[in-house]
């Protein structure tokens, strides 16, 4: 019993290879016994395709709705199509691009484009930067008002900007109604007809909706910032402004450029906010770069001007997170 107890424990740990002799063994390679049989060379490598075949669904998604979609983008670029009409398409080569370069409203929905940037990760930013320092200090209800600080991000973009524009309505809007407790102000203010202050609203609507995004990640970043720093610099007698400008803001320095390239590519390629509040308008002081595709595209049916300009805006992009990704890059090897 006890000899068969040892060949029994024998034969889970010692190779095949010891018992079925070495030459055969040598040829199918090394078997090992396990509790549910033989696992062989042949066996292993199969399960290192598990990974790939589990990332194939994505590959495939990726491939059908972003590569193909780009791909098609860019060879329209440089071709004259006409969906109306029955003419085979016209390659045109640059010619799309020598007219963008020549068109004055392109540069124009450009300056747009990059004056609305800015303010959103100015305003954005910002506002996510002083709701993550705030809530980041312990205080009664904490968990209830972080809950509460993601509700507008939460919400749908087209939903908000209805409500937003029976908000700014001139004859019964709610802002027009407080407006006018303002001493001098008799008019209903035009709010969306201004082009000043139609940007203005644009802005902060579109960063309304974005910084409780940009605060929750600033805070886990400020969650990850020891607190043994602002210890020691407290005993040194260091102030609150000190304390940020040394310790908070170095902390989260790497979070915040991220953040800044994200509110940059989400800023570039807001749609729904400008075309529901203003459709570009009043005269092009909100038509971003997005817009004038979309007007050129579905208002006025030149598909590869807009395919060239699709191809410049992603091309502006893809600088963006380049740059991003060097910077880093860079960073990590000073670091390093």
């Amino acid at each position: 019993m006890a000899r068969r107890g040892w060949w029994r424990f024998a034969s889970r740990v010692v190779p095949f290879t010891m018992r079925d002799g070495m030459g055969a063994a040598a040829a199918r390679g090394p078997l090992f016994m396990t509790k549910s049989g033989p696992i062989s060379r042949m066996k292993q490598r199969r399960t290192h395709f598990l990974p790939y075949l589990l990332a194939l669904p994505i590959i495939l998604y990726e491939t059908i709705f972003l590569v193909s979609p780009i791909a098609q983008g860019i060879y329209g670029s440089f071709t004259n199509i006409q969906l109306a009409s029955n003419r085979p398409t016209i390659w045109v080569g640059l010619a799309n691009y020598a007219r963008m370069f020549a068109d004055a409203e392109f540069w124009s929905s450009l300056r747009v484009t990059a004056t609305f940037t800015v303010l959103v990760i100015v305003v954005a930013l910002g506002a996510g930067l002083l709701t993550a320092l705030l809530f980041n200090r312990p205080f009664r209800f904490r968990p209830l008002a972080r809950a509460l600080l993601m509700i507008p991000w939460a919400f749908p973009e087209v939903p908000v900007t209805m409500i937003f524009i029976w908000i700014l309505n001139p004859q019964f809007g709610v802002v027009n109604v407080l407006a006018r407790m303002i001493p001098g102000v008799t008019d209903n203010p035009q709010w969306l007809q201004v082009p000043e202050l139609a940007m203005a609203w644009v802005v902060l609507i579109a960063s309304w909706k974005a910084f409780p995004f940009y605060s929750l990640v600033i805070l886990a970043a400020l969650q990850s910032v020891s607190q043994e720093l602002y210890d020691a610099a407290k005993v040194d007698g260091a102030n609150t402004l000190q304390l940020f400008q040394n310790i908070t803001l170095p902390g989260i320095a790497t979070t915040l450029e991220l953040l800044v390239v994200l509110a940059s590519i989400f800023s570039f390629k807001q749609f729904s906010i400008v075309f529901l509040m203003t459709g570009g308008g009043p005269v092009g002081a909100t038509e971003t770069i997005v817009m004038r595709i979309y007007n050129a595209a579905f208002r006025f049916y030149d598909y590869s001007y807009a395919a060239a300009m699709g191809v410049a805006g992603f091309l502006i992009s893809l600088t963006i997170a380049i740059i991003f990704i060097t910077v880093q890059a860079r960073r990590a090897r000073e670091f390093a």
